[in-house]
């Protein structure tokens, strides 16, 4: 019996979820193969969703269609806004997940979604014609074909775990790894690197002192990070705290008398680690001026008393974790479930790949996750959900979506590793992106949603519910453009009541809108036109686009310039030599790089705006093909 599928995608962690329910919902027949089918969905590190520029993630995914904010409302049992204080571009969403019930929620809808087939199996070799895949094969020897696919191993490839000294394979603890594709990888040119990454110990709530530490409660202001969450129902799970306690000097010199047991500091862990995620003792060597580090101890799960010390990521000896979780203040007497490890794994160089996710090197093979060299949930489902939607697309022989740095963090997060790659495991931060303040939380529907409709992943009703708020939007901003609060002794009355500065010339309520002290309830009392019950969401979007307006309109005027080179494509098979003002440097980058278009092959390190103005005008004269002569005159 052959076995045939549109597309396979290999892996049910965070990446291959979204991958795979992003190709069935496009109507391609689409298996999901997983090492374990238990732990599809599994959350094995911290169980929370979003942070700072993560949350904008989440969003945006959800704006496309994918399911993660969705699970996250649905199974979250603690929820905050951080950098609330400091401004709309920064501003960010955080849950804490039930990681039982996500993995489970999680589970439910792969399994019940049409045209997608969830197989336990582990890949043994990647099945070629030539330099297209055409299928995988099994490490029991079972041959499946497909059109396209997605691999998204996690940490599974050549994965190795790290406790003090000892040492065992595994992508995760009790979970063996894949080794068979790293060697295929090599062998096929994919220059591949080592990672490394870590957990701390797990605690029995039960042996904790909750009393002597500082409490964490859910936000009532938060909003779900799904559009499709009803608002009048949420929280769905119950909430719970979390606790906030401090390293302290005892604990440091613990670890510090200890450093021999640790595998990161005696040479046995080669691959780099997670800059922005350090594990403790990282921490201690690093940083020893610090007298304490923030431990926020935070809950695993409303079923079980289980909880996860964040901030005290570790590789050391089982002894030493215990001694200095001990040395805590509130864990004196802690009993320590499941032990902190390190786990050090393979990854392949982005740069290889083109921004649809497919690779370079192979034809109909995409890559998604960890494997690309991030570190994240929602990094791995960013790059999931696009590589779904491309491996089914290039299935249907439909042009691929390539998001632009300018529209989402999505595609800040897949030109920084096609085009920069990266010596780290890449972690997303609202820093990264040049036009933070157009990208927010809030407005992700509107930049999005119309692309999740145009590639089937989004209804019909889903796409009216969005252009309902923008028509709202429009509206209001209509409304507060045109009309006008005159300098009457009535108005001014109202003014110096409410505590603003009385005006002396007529001005917009948008312009009022922006003065220091003026709030929006105040509009009420100068015009009928605007109106009330506005939804908060909308009153966010529409606060935010009047008082940043300034802003907001120098980095459009940024984002038009930089979209001009966005739509100057350089076709596949383009020889850059053929250029001759090209020198020999700057030609061999580009063949090496193969930059999808005019902005990416700009932020090649060495190529000179000078070889971009040459690339333009070579296509103009060579490639006189419609579109690109007319996108080239355009720039």
């Amino acid at each position: 019996m052959i076995e045939e599928y549109g597309v396979i995608v290999v892996g049910g962690g965070h990446a291959g979820i979204e991958a795979s329910l992003a190709s069935a919902r496009m109507g391609v027949p689409t298996l999901l193969l997983t090492l374990n089918i238990d732990t599809i969905g599994q959350m094995s590190c911290n169980p929370s969703i979003g942070g700072t520029a993560k949350g904008h993630l989440v969003r945006e995914i959800d704006a496309l269609g994918g399911e993660m904010g969705k699970a996250a409302d649905q199974n979250g049992i603690q929820f905050r806004i951080l950098n609330d204080s400091r401004g709309p571009a920064v501003k960010a969403s955080r849950a804490q997940i039930d990681k039982y019930q996500y993995r489970d929620y999680m589970r439910k809808v792969v399994f019940s979604q049409p045209n997608l087939v969830v197989k336990q199996g582990s890949v043994k070799k990647l099945i070629l014609d030539g330099r297209k895949v055409i299928g995988i094969e099994t490490v029991f020897g079972e041959v499946i074909y497909a059109k396209a696919v997605v691999i998204t191993p996690g940490t599974f490839m050549r994965g190795m775990l790290f406790v003090g000294k000892a040492t065992t394979p595994g992508g995760r603890m009790g979970e063996n790894p894949v080794s068979e594709l790293s060697e295929q990888f090599i062998s096929l040119g994919f220059n591949v690197g080592r990672f490394k990454t870590g957990t701390p110990p797990r605690l029995d709530g039960r042996t904790i002192d909750f009393s002597v530490m500082e409490v964490q409660k859910t936000d009532p202001n938060f909003k779900p990070f799904s559009m499709w969450t009803d608002r009048s129902k949420f929280p769905i799970q119950p909430q719970r705290e979390v606790y906030i306690t401090y390293t302290n000097e005892n604990t440091h010199n613990i670890i510090r008398n200890n450093l021999h047991t640790s595998p990161l500091f005696s040479g046995m862990i080669k691959g780099t680690g997670v800059r922005y995620c350090p594990s403790i003792e990282d921490k201690v060597v690093k940083f020893p001026q610090r007298d304490r580090h923030h431990v926020f101890i935070e809950p695993e799960s409303i079923m079980f008393d289980e909880w996860y010390p964040n901030g005290i990521s570790t590789s050391l000896s089982y002894e030493t974790q215990l001694k200095f979780v001990r040395s805590i203040r509130g864990l004196e007497n802690v009993r320590i479930v499941r032990y902190g490890y390190a786990v050090e794994h393979d990854y392949v160089d982005p740069t290889q790949l083109y921004p649809t996710l497919e690779t370079k090197l192979v034809e109909n093979l995409f890559l998604a996750g960890q494997i690309n060299g991030t570190t994240g949930y929602e990094e791995a489902a960013s790059q999931g959900i696009v590589a779904g939607i491309n491996a089914a697309l290039k299935v249907m022989g439909k042009s691929p979506i390539v998001l632009s740095r300018t529209e989402s963090y999505i595609g800040v997060l897949i030109d920084d590793l096609t085009t920069k790659g990266t010596n780290e495991p890449y972690r997303m931060f609202t820093s990264r992106s040049e036009y933070r303040l157009l990208l927010r939380e809030d407005n992700a529907i509107f930049r999005l949603s119309r692309i999740g409709y145009e590639i089937g992943l989004l209804p019909r009703y889903m796409l009216e519910n969005v252009e309902y708020k923008m028509n709202m939007v429009r509206q209001i901003m209509d409304t507060l453009s045109q009309e006008y609060i005159t300098p009457s002794k009535e108005n001014n009355d109202k003014l110096i009541e409410f505590g603003v500065q009385p005006i002396t010339k007529p001005i917009s309520l948008e312009e009022m809108l922006r003065r220091p002290g003026f709030k929006w309830e105040y509009l009420y009392s100068f015009s009928e036109n605007i109106p009330y019950n506005i939804p908060d969401d909308i009153l966010e979007h529409i606060q935010i686009e009047v008082k940043y307006k300034g802003y907001i309109d120098r980095e459009l005027r940024a984002v038009k310039k930089l979209s001009k080179l966005e739509n100057v494509k350089i076709p596949e098979n383009f020889n850059y030599s053929d250029v001759k003002s090209l020198s020999r440097e700057i030609v061999e980058k580009l063949t090496k790089f193969k930059p999808y278009n005019l902005a990416q092959a700009s932020k090649i390190s060495g190529v000179t705006p000078a070889a971009i103005i040459a690339i333009m005008n070579y296509l103009e004269k060579h490639w006189n093909k419609g579109d690109v002569k007319e996108e080239v005159n355009k720039s």
